[in-house]
């Protein structure tokens, strides 16, 4: 069994561990798997090979990097099994960040929010290591080599080309301000019933998408155009009279939630250009709002 000291210092780094696998796997509870599985491995070296690593916050963010990779690449048959749209967990602002990040609270949320993870989730998982662990955790391209089997200077080009992907998504987003002013409308609109005005706020091209991991009702196809959008929206608060919505602060900005008796059944994120909602991101599935409980 390791000493005392030995699990001090090993276990100070579990919130970061999660706060990496949660960027790599989407969910909270696949997270903490992995770390879970992380401790295990470290718990079973021997004394000798624990003592011959010079360096064991590294060796553990490679350990669970690696464990993440493995998911990932099983993940496409998971999905495939998956009752309709899968979305990553949403997660309260900060949950995720802390003073032992590489980066301040505001770029950390960013990093965690519904928009970037679903850029990263259509990633190979190659690419999306490569990106989290460089551009968010600022690993070397040589540590993350031996995480993904790859050389150094192919692993500078997958975390380039993720660079550019997330980019292209950063670039059409509206500031922060805007998207709060419009989501705020969107609720209000929403908690009216006012389909006129709610069809307004919605671009053209607005997609929702609801993931009830068939646990609850939810639409098992993604949602397409301002009308539909609108009437679905209506429609959830008008077939349950007890549910009432109400903005909510998320990684992505303002988003809302949906709620019945104070408890939370949904979590929306939303993402908004040019004035209009483009995309609803929307999450009932009980086992991914645990924590907003």
């Amino acid at each position: 069994m390791p000493d005392m000291d030995d699990l001090g210092e090993v276990m100070i780094e579990r919130r970061r561990l999660i706060a990496l696998a949660y960027r790599l796997l989407g969910t909270l509870e696949e997270a903490e798997d992995a770390v879970q599985e992380t401790y295990l491995r470290w718990y079973r070296l021997t004394d000798a090979e624990r003592a011959a690593i010079d360096n064991p916050a590294g060796w553990l963010s490679r350990v669970t990097s690696r464990i993440c990779l493995d998911v990932l690449k099983s993940a496409r048959a998971r999905r495939e099994r998956y009752v309709g749209p899968w979305l990553p967990e949403p997660v309260r602002p900060g949950l995720l960040a802390g003073p032992e990040d590489p980066a301040d609270r505001a770029t950390l949320d960013d990093t965690v929010s519904t928009a970037l993870l679903v850029v990263l989730d259509a990633m190979t998982p190659a690419e999306r290591v490569a990106f989290v662990l460089h551009d968010v955790f600022a690993v070397p391209f040589a540590e993350i080599a031996e995480v993904v089997g790859r050389t150094p200077a192919a692993v500078r080009q997958l975390a380039a080309s993720a660079r550019r992907r997330v980019a292209e998504q950063r670039d059409v987003v509206a500031p922060l301000p805007e998207h709060d002013d419009v989501v705020r409308a969107f609720v209000a609109a929403t908690a009216g019933g006012d389909l006129g005005r709610l069809v307004t706020l919605l671009d053209s091209s607005v997609t929702l998408r609801s993931d009830g991991g068939g646990r609850v009702s939810a639409a098992l196809n993604p949602i397409l155009g301002p009308e539909k959008v609108a009437r679905f929206l209506l429609g959830v608060l008008t077939k349950r009279p007890t549910w009432s919505i109400r903005p909510e602060p998320t990684a992505d900005g303002l988003g809302f939630s949906l709620v019945e008796d104070g408890v939370p059944r949904g979590v929306a994120n939303l993402r908004v250009v040019d004035g209009r909602v483009t995309d609803v991101w929307m999450v009932v599935n009980p086992d991914k709002l645990v924590r907003w409980r």
